[in-house]
C-alpha cells in the first residue's frame, strides 16, 4: 500500500497537469485552479505520510519499494522507487516547496494560466520521480523531465533577453547532462551489475571494487557533469540568469529543489560508491567550493536588482555544500544534506517575496526601492526573517547545515585552513543580505515611476500561507532537527562509515609514501 502512494506521488501532479490542457477555457478559473490545488497537494500529503510511516531503525536500505518492470528487463532498467533517510528529506522538500509554489501561481496573473499551471504540476511530478527513484536510468530520466517544463517557462514567460538566456541554459544543460549520464553508464558497466539499481551497484562493487584509475575516471566525470547542473563555479553562469528570468514560481522549483539533483548524486551515488576517486578529485572540490564562496559572493555583493542579488547567493551557497562533500566524514554528509533542504526552503521564499515586493514597487532595483516597512509591514517582516535565514542566523535551518559542515571541517587537521576562507562567506552574506534590507525596508517609500500597475496594500492570504509554510519549515527543522537527522544517521553511517576508514588509510599510505621519498 505504502509503496502505491508513493508512486502515485509521482502520477497525480503528472495526470493532473497533463488534463489542465484538455480543460476548455470557457469551464472557467475555478475548475483549473481546484485540479492544480489537489494536484500539489497529494504529493505533499503522501511525503509527510510516509515520512510518519518511516522505521528509523532499519539501515543500508529502502523503504516503501515500488518495482515495475519497463520492458527493458533485458537492459536492467526497471522503475524501481523507493526511500532511504538522505531521500526522504529532499522528497519531503520536493512537495512541500512543490505546494507553495503552485499556491502562489494559482494567484497569479500570468497570460496562458492553464498551461503555467500545467508546466508546474509535471515539473513537480518530476521533481518527485528524481529523489524517490533507486534505478539510475529514472533517476537521470526524472531529472530531464523536469527540466523540459522550465525551459518552455522561461521561453514563454522570461521577458525580453527569454531566448538568449534560454540557449545558455540549455547549452550548459545539456554538458552537465551528458557528462552526467557517460559517467552513470560506465559507473554501471564497470560494476558488473545486473541492473541499474543503486543497491545491485553497491553490492557488486563491494564484491569487485574497481581500481583507483577507473574510479577516478568515472568520477570526474560525475563531478563536472553534476557540478554544471548545481552551477559549479566556473559553470555557474547560465543560473542566475536563468533564476531571474524564469517565473517565481519556476525559479522557487529550480533553484530550490532541481538544482539539488547534482548535489543529491554526489551525496548518495559518486561519494558513496567511488571513494578513491571522490578522493582523489578532493582539492578540486576544495577549491572550486571556495572560488562558489568568495568569487560568487563578491559578485552578490555587487548585485542592485534583487532578484538577481538572490539568484547569485543561491549559487554562493552550493560551495558550503561542496565544502561538506569533501570532509568524507559522516558528520559533513549530514550537514550537506541539512543544508540541501534548508536552502531549497530559504530560497524559494526568497524567490517568492521577491516577486511580492516587486508588485509594490513595480521594479527589482533596490536602489528604487525604500519604505516597505511602511507600505506592507508584514511583507517586511518575511523578508527581513527570510534573509535572516539565507545569511544563517540561529534558529533557523541553514545555521544548523552550515554550522555541522564547519565542525566536519574542523576535525580535519590538514583542512582547517578552509574554515578561515569559508569564513569570508559569512561576512559577505551578512553584508548583502543586511544591506538588501536596509535598502527595501526602511527609509522614506520611492514614489513609483512606472505605468505598471502596483499594489500598496499588505501581504495578502495567498502570499501569507505559502510563505508562512516555507519559514515555518525553516524554523521548525532549525528547532528540531533531529526530525530528519535521525532517519538519516543511519543511512549515512552505512554509506559513510566505511569510507572513511578506507580514506584514512590512503592518507595515511600517501603520507608514509612522502616521508620515504
Amino acid at each position: 500500500m505504502d509503496s502505491q502512494l508513493l508512486f502515485s506521488a509521482i502520477w497525480v501532479p503528472f495526470i493532473f497537469g497533463s488534463s489542465l490542457a484538455l480543460i476548455p477555457s470557457k469551464v472557467g478559473s475555478k475548475a483549473y485552479k481546484w485540479i492544480s490545488l489537489a494536484g500539489c497537494l497529494w504529493p505533499f500529503l503522501v511525503a509527510w505520510y510516509l515520512f510518519f510511516q518511516f522505521e528509523d531503525g532499519l539501515q543500508g536500505g529502502y523503504q516503501f519499494e515500488f518495482l515495475q518492470s519497463t520492458g527493458l528487463d533485458s537492459l536492467g532498467i526497471y522503475l524501481h522507487l523507493g526511500l532511504n533517510g538522505i531521500s526522504l528529506p529532499l522528497f519531503i522538500l520536493a512537495a512541500t516547496v512543490g505546494l507553495a509554489a503552485i499556491f502562489y501561481a494559482l494567484h497569479s496573473h500570468a497570460d496562458r494560466i492553464q498551461l503555467y499551471l500545467s508546466l508546474l504540476l509535471i515539473m513537480l511530478s518530476g521533481l518527485m520521480g528524481t529523489f524517490s527513484s533507486i534505478d539510475l536510468f529514472f533517476f537521470y530520466f526524472f531529472h530531464e523531465f523536469a527540466l523540459i517544463p522550465s525551459f518552455i517557462m522561461i521561453m514563454i514567460w522570461g521577458g525580453v533577453a527569454r531566448y538568449a538566456i534560454a540557449l545558455e541554459i540549455t547549452i550548459y544543460l545539456t554538458l552537465g547532462a551528458l557528462l552526467s549520464l557517460v559517467g552513470l553508464i560506465a559507473l554501471y558497466q564497470q560494476s558488473g551489475a545486473d541492473t541499474f539499481s543503486m543497491l545491485a551497484l553497491s553490492n557488486a562493487l563491494a564484491e569487485r571494487p574497481l581500481t583507483e584509475t577507473i574510479e577516478s575516471n568515472i568520477f570526474a566525470l560525475l563531478f563536472f557533469g553534476l557540478g554544471i547542473l548545481v552551477s559549479l563555479f566556473p559553470f555557474h553562469s547560465w543560473a542566475p540568469k536563468g533564476y531571474a528570468a524564469a517565473p517565481s514560481s519556476a525559479a522557487m522549483l529550480h533553484a530550490g529543489v532541481l538544482k539539488k539533483f547534482g548535489l543529491y548524486g554526489l551525496l548518495q551515488i559518486a561519494i558513496p560508491l567511488l571513494p578513491m576517486g571522490a578522493f582523489a578529485w578532493s582539492p578540486w572540490l576544495i577549491t572550486l567550493g571556495l572560488c562558489n564562496i568568495v568569487i560568487i559572493g563578491l559578485v552578490t555583493m555587487a548585485q542592485k536588482d534583487l532578484k538577481q542579488m538572490i539568484s547569485y547567493s543561491s549559487v554562493m551557497h552550493m560551495g558550503y555544500a561542496f565544502l561538506g562533500l569533501a570532509t568524507f566524514s559522516v558528520l559533513g554528509a549530514g550537514g550537506v544534506l541539512l543544508l540541501l533542504v534548508a536552502h531549497g526552503l530559504s530560497v524559494a521564499l526568497l524567490f517568492m517575496l521577491s516577486t511580492s515586493i516587486y508588485k509594490r514597487f513595480a521594479t527589482f532595483d533596490m536602489s528604487e526601492m525604500g519604505g516597505l516597512g511602511k507600505i506592507a509591514p508584514n511583507l517586511s517582516v518575511f523578508f527581513v526573517l527570510a534573509i535572516m535565514a539565507s545569511i544563517g542566523l540561529p534558529g533557523f535551518a541553514n545555521f544548523l547545515g552550515e554550522f555541522v559542515i564547519f565542525a566536519a571541517i574542523a576535525e580535519h587537521e590538514s583542512l582547517r585552513w578552509v574554515l578561515f576562507v569559508s569564513a569570508l562567506g559569512i561576512m559577505i552574506s551578512a553584508i548583502y543580505g543586511l544591506r538588501s534590507i536596509g535598502n527595501v525596508v526602511f527609509g522614506t517609500p520611492v514614489k513609483c515611476n512606472s505605468e505598471e500597475e502596483v499594489e500598496l496594500n499588505d501581504m495578502k492570504m495567498f502570499e501569507k500561507l505559502p510563505a508562512l509554510l516555507l519559514l515555518g519549515s525553516l524554523m521548525i527543522i532549525g528547532i528540531f532537527p533531529k526530525l530528519f537527522s535521525d532517519k538519516a544517521n543511519r543511512d549515512l553511517m552505512h554509506l559513510y562509515g566505511d569510507q572513511e576508514m578506507v580514506l584514512e588509510e590512503i592518507s595515511r599510505s600517501d603520507e608514509n609514501q612522502n616521508l620515504n621519498d
